[in-house]
Order: C-alpha cells, then sequence, then structure tokens
C-alpha cells in the first residue's frame, strides 16, 4: 500500500517511516513536512503543489492548520484520508463532514486500541453509575499544543452519551467559591516532560472512587493504529469513518 504522509518530519510521522521501513504491506512515496535536514527514503515536500507520486491513501499526522489544504487535495484527487491529528475548530470539523461526501475519510482523536476500548467502558460506566461524579485528567509532553487532548474530549463525549448527553464540561477550577455543580464533568491537562500520553476518568460516589487508566507507553501504538486505519479504508464508500468501525467490541 502506498502511502502519502502529512506531517512526515515530525514526531509521528517519523514513527510512521520507521515502522514501514520494516513492513512489506506499508510503503511511504511521498510526504509532506518541513525540511529537517535528515536522509528520508522517499521525497519531502513543503506544499501539495510538487506532488508527483500517486498514493493509495493518504494518511495526516500534521497541524490542525493544513487540514482545508488537505482536504482539498484529496479531494481533487480522489483519496481515501485517515486524519489522525486532533485541535480543530467546530467549522474545521464540519470541512471534514462535507468532504467525507466526496471521499472515504476515517477520522479519530486517538488511533489506539486500548483507548477505543475505554472509550465504550465509559460510556457504560457513566450510564450505571448514575449517582456519581465524573472527573477526567490527562498528562501529556511538554510540546503538544492543545489542551484538553482530543481523546479526553472523547472520553467526556463518551460520558455524556451514557448519561443521555446532559453534562456540563468544565475546564479545570480556579477560585475559592466554586462549588460542583449537578452533572458537571472536570477536565484537566497536565504537561510536563515526555509523557506520551495518560488518560484517567475518574468515578466519585459516596465512600468510593472507580479510576479507569489508559497509558500509552510509546507513540508506536498511535502509528499501528493509523495504520490499520489505512487498510481499512482503502476500499470504502465515501463516508466519515472512526476507529469504532475496525474494532470488533
Amino acid at each position: 500500500m502506498d502511502i502519502l504522509l502529512i506531517g512526515a518530519t515530525g514526531s509521528m510521522g517519523k514513527t510512521v517511516e520507521e515502522i514501514c521501513s520494516e513492513s512489506k504491506d506499508f510503503k511511504i512515496v511521498a510526504g509532506i513536512g518541513l525540511d529537517d535536514g535528515k536522509d528520508h527514503k522517499y521525497p519531502i515536500y513543503s506544499d501539495f503543489s510538487n506532488i508527483k507520486e500517486n498514493c493509495d491513501v493518504i494518511l495526516d499526522f500534521s497541524s490542525h492548520d493544513l487540514i482545508t489544504d488537505i482536504l482539498n487535495y484529496a479531494v481533487s484527487k480522489k483519496k481515501p484520508l485517515v486524519i489522525s491529528t486532533t485541535g480543530y475548530t467546530d467549522k474545521q470539523i464540519e470541512e471534514i463532514e462535507n468532504a467525507s461526501k466526496h471521499i472515504p475519510i476515517l477520522f479519530s482523536g486517538n488511533m489506539s486500541l486500548g483507548i477505543n476500548i475505554l472509550l465504550k467502558v465509559v460510556e457504560n460506566l457513566s450510564k450505571s453509575l448514575l449517582d456519581f461524579d465524573i472527573e477526567i485528567i490527562e498528562k501529556h509532553h511538554n510540546l503538544k499544543k492543545d489542551s484538553p487532548s482530543g481523546t479526553a474530549r472523547m472520553l467526556f463525549d463518551s460520558a455524556n452519551k451514557g448519561r443521555n448527553n446532559e453534562l456540563i464540561a468544565k475546564y479545570g477550577r480556579e477560585g475559592t467559591s466554586l462549588q460542583r455543580e449537578i452533572g458537571e464533568v472536570g477536565i484537566h491537562s497536565v504537561r510536563g516532560g515526555t509523557i506520551v500520553g495518560e488518560h484517567t476518568v475518574m468515578f466519585a460516589g459516596k465512600d468510593e472512587i472507580l479510576e479507569i487508566t489508559h497509558k500509552a507507553q510509546s507513540k508506536k501504538i498511535f502509528a499501528l493504529g493509523a495504520l490499520k486505519a489505512c487498510k481499512f479504508i482503502i476500499d470504502k464508500e465515501n463516508n466519515l469513518y472512526s476507529m469504532k468501525d475496525i474494532f470488533d467490541f
């Protein structure tokens, strides 16, 4: 499978490149990224206008700022697209949804198997533990640009679905007279060091606490999930897909 890799010179792009270099199933034929001064086995372009190589699928591990150009290129070439980037505005998400009418797109804020199972577990726990307060804590490295993480937002959406969409997101707390509101879910972000990614959902009831945590120990889990998404999307009809469409649970 030939891949056009967007964000090729970023940390996730390099991880995808490492895995593909050892794979018989995936080959990166070109990339979009900044010049990092390193030798790659495929050409790196600064924009889409100079790309000559043909690909089977486009994999995006870049920045939400590029999404309009990525969608325009993918639609013009009629190529399936896997979007693995977070931090999108409502308007950008609407762009993605509109583009999925013309090409198949798989869009997910987190590509790992564990997180996608966690999303389902959180929904079920939220539905079962109706009297429990819910808090979400996410931790990432000190270079992460968006806050809270896209995965934290996904976890809130899962908890909210379990409570008939009656929950209210509260991003951090500050002050001395802030009593917790009914249905409030605190979402807290920690940034430091080289933390790959850690997400905890806490269900706090009367005299008991249930916490469920996912810890990413390397970036390879996201790259492997993204490549699995590439294999999934390659022959699909025009539509918007998620990792839930891949994993059978």
